[in-house]
């Protein structure tokens, strides 16, 4: 196995799958705010790529979309650039920038309506805070 093969972590979260009404408006979302990549599988599956190889997730446009499941959580170096991100890409920023102990997150949803996060180390309150 070489070095930039990822490794699967017992217990821990190894493949998200997304689902999409359209999956060439979502996968043109995803590369335009945040520069993913693809796999192509056919014409209702793709894999989401791993900077290091190997993949972290899956598009599928054979599910009907949902709010309200469980929340995925990017990180950002700049989150005020991820949000500007978010909007030029024709997502919707539902939950502006917040700060919690911790960082920072704001919360978008994408054109297919899977809310998803993103956050950040900088700017948060501190425990005695809020």
């Amino acid at each position: 196995m070489s070095d930039s093969t990822p490794q699967h972590t017992h217990h821990a979260i190894d493949y998200i799958e997304l689902y999409a009404g359209n999956l060439a408006e979502n996968r043109r979302f995803y590369e335009q705010a945040f520069g993913w990549q693809f796999n192509e599988y056919g014409p209702d599956y793709l894999g989401i790529r791993r900077a290091g190889g190997g993949e972290v997730g899956g598009m599928t446009s054979t599910c009907e979309v949902k709010r309200g499941g469980a929340l995925v959580i990017l990180y950002s170096n700049d989150i005020e650039a991820s949000a500007e991100a978010v909007r030029a890409a024709g997502g919707e920023v539902v939950k502006e920038i917040f700060a919690f102990p911790g960082g920072r997150r704001f919360h978008f949803t994408d054109p297919a309506g899977n809310e998803l996060a993103v956050w950040t180390d900088s700017g948060g309150l501190s425990l005695g805070d809020g």
